[in-house]
Order: C-alpha cells, then sequence, then structure tokens
C-alpha cells in the first residue's frame, strides 16, 4: 500500500509540474521570446497562431504529410525537454514516466484540439480562447486551465 501512495504522490507531481512548466513556457517562451522574427521560438506566434485565426482554430499542419517545420518543432522541443528531465530516469524514474505521460497528453490534445476543433471547444475551452479571442496574450494553459486561474492569467 505504501508503495502505490509513493508511486501516486511521484505522477502527481509530474502533473503539477507540468502544469505549471506547459503554462510558463507557453507565456514567456513561445509568447515572450517567439514574438520576436529572429528567436527559434517564432515558429508558434508567427506560424501557428496566424494558421488558427486564419481557419477558425483549425491547423492542418497536424495532418499533412511530410510534417511541415512547424509540428516538427513542436516535438522536437517536447522530446529536448524531456531529455532536459532524463536525470530523474535515475533519480526518481516514478516522476520522469510521470512527465513522459504528461508531454505525451500535451501532444495528443494540442494536435486534437486543432484538428478537430469542436472537441477542442469542449475539452479545453481555454485553449480555443487563447486562440480565437481578442486576448491572445491569456489562456496560456493547453491542457489544464488551473494555472491560469492560479496566476491570473484566464480570461473567458
Amino acid at each position: 500500500m505504501v508503495e502505490i501512495i509513493y508511486i501516486v504522490l511521484w505522477f502527481s507531481l509530474a502533473y503539477v509540474y507540468g502544469g505549471l512548466s506547459e503554462w510558463a513556457l507557453h507565456k514567456y517562451v513561445l509568447h515572450g521570446l517567439g514574438k520576436n522574427k529572429d528567436s527559434i521560438f517564432s515558429f508558434h506566434w508567427h506560424s501557428h497562431h496566424k494558421v488558427c485565426r486564419k481557419n477558425k482554430n483549425k491547423d492542418t499542419n497536424y495532418i499533412r504529410r511530410p510534417l511541415p517545420s512547424v509540428v516538427k518543432k513542436e516535438i522536437f522541443s517536447l522530446l529536448l525537454l524531456l531529455w532536459s528531465h532524463s536525470i530523474f530516469l535515475f533519480i526518481q524514474p516514478y516522476f520522469f514516466i510521470g512527465l513522459v505521460l504528461y508531454t505525451s497528453r500535451y501532444f495528443y490534445m494540442h494536435r486534437r484540439a486543432h484538428i478537430d476543433v469542436e472537441w477542442g471547444k469542449k475539452n479545453v475551452p481555454w485553449h480555443y480562447d487563447h486562440h480565437m479571442k481578442k486576448d491572445q496574450d491569456a489562456n496560456y494553459g493547453v491542457t489544464v486551465e488551473w494555472p491560469d486561474k492560479l496566476f491570473n492569467t484566464r480570461k473567458k
């Protein structure tokens, strides 16, 4: 029983860390640094946001083959983030596995929200608001809303 509680604790910490990281990276890296056209993160603002605004939140880059560079950059960034945390595989494997699961969930939900817009409106409405409402510098949580509520960046 103690082992189960231990595992659940580390997975829960990975979920909280994942949510906070998702929010912070989206706000400060993708929207902060990414608004500069010369930034390596400019793909998010200058491509992904532009396509979504023009197509009512649909981003067909996620279904095109071969994958366009904007999607490859997102995948590469997620893998780089996991690699940068890989030390946890040896220090605390349950935390690292939780991060891998969170990252996989993130990519699945983000991709689906832009392929199936109605699903996105229903399941991640804050992310729909992020792309389609007047203020795109709000609602930084992609798969979770609670960091936006915590940091008062949720705007309906």
